[in-house]
């Protein structure tokens, strides 16, 4: 799977380059909606395009799902490319140097390669399956805590999702007094990433899309985390309701949160 690893950061990195490139003329950038809180902008198009191509050349056959453009079909469907473009695009909007390029490989039902690229810093996470994970060119792991006293907890506002806002505040209110600080950063695939590097010990958030989840998912449990849905099972990728984190602290999240749940999170 390597030489997909290598593709993956080529497209990765191109698509990088791309972002930079309009961040530096950010009012000439066009932004429109696609729901409710929920935008797409010029750049976010050019960078999946720019992503299709690096695989196409390489993959012709396989089949790319991406944020905006949804699914183009190849004619191997065993391996499956999950891409979002541009990760934290309402930051990325607003001027906030906070957003990533997030590309999975699913081959077979499984993700085997993931990288997700933070353009401003030029960091690039990436994972293997089996072969853990990488900052650069340095190994991460994840935070080694028993219990969730002086950790730092990322999370995401459900913004898409508000109907779930009352029970994602009682949920906060929980947790908060627990540890010792609790960050927003406006990106799930960063936050993901940050786990897995040791920059947060946790994080959770509802109602994520497979595309915000996918490489940060591998690349977490890769360097020893453990992801689960809220329930501490596997449902995830379908739900969109994620808690990632240090083993333990992911168990103590689960445990935490799960009398709060409504009957829809539980699920």
């Amino acid at each position: 799977m390597h030489p997909m690893l290598t593709i993956a950061t080529r497209a990765a990195r191109a698509a990088g380059q791309t972002i930079m490139r309009a961040y530096t003329e950010l009012d000439r950038v066009e932004v429109s909606s696609k729901g409710i809180n929920d935008f797409v902008t010029s750049v976010d198009k050019e960078a999946e395009a720019t992503i299709t191509y690096q695989i196409r050349k390489s993959y012709p056959d396989h089949t790319i799902i991406g944020e905006e453009n949804g699914e183009n079909r190849g004619d191997n469907n065993d391996y499956i490319w999950i891409v979002d473009p541009l990760d934290g695009t309402n930051n990325f909007v607003r001027g906030i140097p906070h957003f990533a390029v997030s590309i999975a490989l699913q081959y077979k039902g499984k993700i085997e390669v993931a990288v997700i690229y933070d353009p401003v810093r030029e960091e690039l996470f990436s994972a293997v399956r089996g072969k853990g994970a990488k900052l650069n060119d340095f190994r991460m792991r994840v935070t080694n805590v028993n219990d969730l006293t002086s950790t730092m907890i990322g999370t995401g506002f459900p913004f898409k999702a508000r109907q779930h806002t009352e029970t994602y505040m009682a949920i906060l209110a929980e947790v908060f007094p627990l540890c010792a600080d609790i960050r927003r950063g406006g990106s799930a695939a960063l936050d993901l990433a940050y786990v897995a590097a040791g920059r947060l010990d946790g994080f959770f958030e509802i109602g994520l899309k497979p595309w915000d989840i996918a490489a940060g998912d591998l690349i977490c449990r890769e360097a020893g985390g453990t992801v689960t849905d809220f329930m501490g099972g596997h449902n995830y990728m379908v739900s969109g309701n994620i808690v990632a984190g240090s083993p333990k602290v992911t168990t103590q999240l689960v445990k935490t949160m799960r009398p709060l749940l409504n009957e829809a999170l539980k699920r």
